[in-house]
Order: C-alpha cells, then structure tokens, then sequence
C-alpha cells in the first residue's frame, strides 16, 4: 500500500488509505463529523488536500473506494471508463488537472469529450482542492443537454422544476399550484409532484390529471410524478399516460437497496418508458434525485465521505441518460449540512461533479427549519448556480413546501433569476409563452405574472 502522508511545519500527518485522504480534505461537514470521518482540524484537513494534489488521477482506476466484487455501482463506473477518453488527462496529477480545468483549453468541447474517461472519485477529488469560484467558472464551460418535449440545458437559458406539492393529493389543489407556476413561467423542465401516498390509483389519477392539463393547454412540457420507480412500472401496465420514471439514488449497491432499487431494475424500468415513445424533441425519459448524505443515513457509505459518495450517484445517473437529475441540497437537515456555508459549498460540488461527468444537473435549493440558514443564504447560492449554468431549479408555491415540510425557491425568485441573467426558458416552452401573449416586446414574462384577464383566460381553457 502506498504511504499518504505529508508534513507542515513540524508534524507529519500521516492518513491510512485512499478514503482517509479524501474525507479530510473535504471542506468541513456535518455528516462526515457525524460519521467520524472528517479532519480533526484546518491544519489535518490543509495537509490531507497536499496529498490529493500530488496523487495522479489513475490512483481512483487502481483502488477502488468500495470492493468490486462488493458494490455493483464501482463495477458499473470501473466496467464503463472510457480510457480513450481518459487519455489526454491520464498523465496529470489531481492538482495539475485542476490547473487544466481551469485553463482556456479546457473549453466546451473538451470538457464533453472527456466526460466518459472519467471517474466520480475523479471529480469529487478535484473539486475538494477548489474554492467556490473555481467550481462555478468549470461548472459554466460544461454543457450537457438532454430532450423530451422541451430541450433542457441549452447554453444560456435556465429551465425550472414546477412542484406543486398538496398534503393530501388532491388533483385540484395541485392543479390550482401548477396554473399558479404557469403563470410565471415555471415548469419547461418538468411538472413534478411529490406524492403523500405511494400507491398504483393515485399515482395514476395524478398522471391523468397533469397529461390532461398539458393536453388542453397545448404545453411543450413533461410530467411526473414522483412515487417509487416499482409503482410507475405499475403505472405503465395499466396504460397510465407516463412521461418520466423517478427514482432516488444513491452512489453505493447497500444505498441503493435501501431504496429499494438495482441497476437491473432501473434498467427495465428505462425500457418501459422508451417504449411508450412519448417524446417529441428526444427520447431522455429517467428522472433522478440525489443528495449529500443519503448513504450515510443508510449505513451504507463504507467509510467514504459524502461528497465523494454523492459523486458516485451520478454514475449510477449517467449510465441510464436522464432528462433531469437534481441534487435536494439541503434537504437531509443540519446532521448532514449544518449551516448555510456547508449548503452552498455541497450545492456547488454536487452541480460541478455532475457537470463534469457529463450528467444534466438540476438543483433544489432547499433548506429545513432546523438549519442554520434563510431564504438569504437560498438566494445566494440561486445566483451562484445559474451564473454555474445549472440545467434547472426547483421552485415550489411561496417558496414553502406545504407537503414535504421544507423551504426551496419560489416561482418569481426563479422568474426574477431568468430576468436578472437573461437566461430565458426551453426555447419550446419560451415559445408557447410568447405564443399565448404573456411575454413583452423584450421577451420578458411580468415579475408579478400575466395580469387577471390572461389568468382567467387560462383557467376557463381547462374547467
């Protein structure tokens, strides 16, 4: 086994493996404190980082964080490298990749090139020697689009999440906070409920309802409901109106089965939906959720941090060509993120390794009760992710979920947000927009909505 160790000033802080190396260097963190995992101090944590920076890339290709022959996720990223792809950076040290990501050669095209060569331990290595302005600089030069019946991460536009959340799962209620988003704007990314009840009925009634909505309005949008992928699959046999198959994942085997999913599964459900050939502009019909902190809470992150178990996920995510994929970021609560700091740093790693291995990342900027942040600090890291040219944001009535319980963004923060960048929706959906009169001679939709006639208008279309 190689040594990892390095010296500053007097003290030589010496680290038993790979695993150890990469949770010290992480920037602080709840979980991994929680998890025992972290540095002891600045001073361990600084000297972990030395280490990582002069470890060359093809160390993650030679050990493996969990066994091979224990976690079919490290198969499915070890079986699916791309060394060709790899080549190019395949001499470079952690640090000099780091130098090279932010270099000019490091443009659009490369970036996309090199995706399939490499690893998430790759990227979540990389990113624990880079500050927040580094994240957002790399982040902005990759681009990953995907399509359905909008086109989704296109260079300069941000598309959104519509969540129209109800306690209860009543079709009017949702329907009433999904008319409330269409007003301004949201929804060219998906139309997305979180059900109270995961059964086979009512994930259907909610599918009907948002296909019907969709139909008689003549939306360019997709939608989906978000029950476990075994009831969707039930859903499609009794011919239910499937857009989109969801499913939370997470970045080991053990994980994954505590949500009750596999590859294999994951899998069949994907050809379930390409076979019902719904889309218009593309055929990317999966839809994944992750977030720091899964694993851990499962027992099942075998000693990783949770950035780099994080990282993990979206292999797993990349391997099924997913229209959306979306970090909660602040969702897991404060054991895993404590404050705003460790939540805007977590929501610019996720959205950086995403991008990096070539994956559509979304991002719910979100926060519970309990943590050490406000809709302040939920502003901030808004701005941070879309100058980073996030794929899409979620965005819920009031900026409060009333069924999940926690905060995310609201329809006008991300209306303000495309006003404010010029970053303008799907160009499918920014369409039907304009199409229906609502936006002005600067192709702008209002900050306070279209006003009441056009509001009725809407509504006497679907009653």
């Amino acid at each position: 086994m190689p040594e990892y160790a390095h010296t500053l000033g007097r003290q030589r802080h010496r680290f038993d493996d790979l695993k150890a190396v990469m949770a010290c260097a992480s920037p602080r963190r709840s979980g991994d404190e929680l998890a025992g995992i972290a540095a002891d101090s600045d001073e361990r944590r600084v000297a972990a980082r030395m280490v990582l920076a002069d470890l060359p890339l093809a160390t993650f290709l030679n050990e493996a964080l969990v066994p091979y022959e224990d976690d079919e996720v490290t198969r499915l990223i070890l079986d699916g490298h791309d060394a060709a792809a790899f080549a190019p950076v395949a001499s470079m040290t952690v640090g000099a990749f780091r130098e090279w990501l932010l270099s000019y050669e490091a443009d659009t095209a490369a970036l996309a090139a090199l995706a399939p060569g490499l690893t998430p331990e790759m990227a979540a290595a990389v990113s624990k020697i880079m500050r927040n302005h580094d994240l957002v600089t790399v982040a902005a030069k990759c681009s990953v689009v995907t399509g359905f019946r909008t086109t989704v991460g296109l260079p300069g536009r941000l598309s959104s999440r519509l969540q129209p959340n109800h306690p209860t799962d009543d079709p009017t209620g949702i329907a009433a906070a999904a008319l409330d988003g269409l007003l301004y704007g949201i929804g060219d990314a998906v139309i997305g409920v979180n059900p109270a009840t995961d059964n086979v009925p009512a994930c259907i009634t909610l599918l009907e309802m948002l296909d019907t909505l969709r139909q008689r309005l003549d939306i360019p949008v997709q939608s989906c409901v978000l029950a476990h992928v075994t009831t969707t699959l039930r859903a499609i046999e009794r011919g239910a109106p499937v857009d989109l198959v969801f499913q939370s994942i997470a970045g080991t085997e053990k994980a994954n089965q505590g949500f009750g999913v596999s590859l294999a599964l994951l899998r069949e459900a994907r050809d379930a939906a390409l076979a019902l050939k719904r889309g218009t502009v593309g055929n990317n019909v999966m839809y994944f959720e992750t977030g720091q902190g899964s694993a851990l809470s499962a027992d099942a992150h075998f000693g990783i941090d949770q950035q780099t178990v994080e990282a993990r996920a979206y292999a797993v995510a990349r391997a099924f060509e997913p229209l959306l994929v979306n970090t909660v970021v602040g969702f897991i609560g404060p054991e895993y993120l404590y404050d705003a700091k460790q939540i805007t740093r977590a929501g610019l790693e996720d959205h950086f390794c995403a991008k990096l291995l070539g994956v559509p990342m979304g991002c719910d900027v979100c926060y519970t009760n309990h943590a050490e942040a406000d809709q302040d600090d939920m502003d901030v890291l808004m701005t941070l992710l879309a100058t980073a040219g996030v794929n899409f944001l979620i965005a819920v009535p009031g900026a409060d979920d009333v069924m999940l319980n926690y905060q995310s963004l609201s329809y006008h923060d991300v209306l303000g947000l495309r006003h404010l960048l010029n970053r303008p929706p799907a160009p499918e959906f920014e369409a039907w927009l304009d199409k229906a009169g609502w936006l002005d001679a600067q192709r702008r939709l209002s900050p306070h909505g279209p006003h009441g006639g056009t509001a009725q208008a809407l509504i006497g279309r679907i009653t």
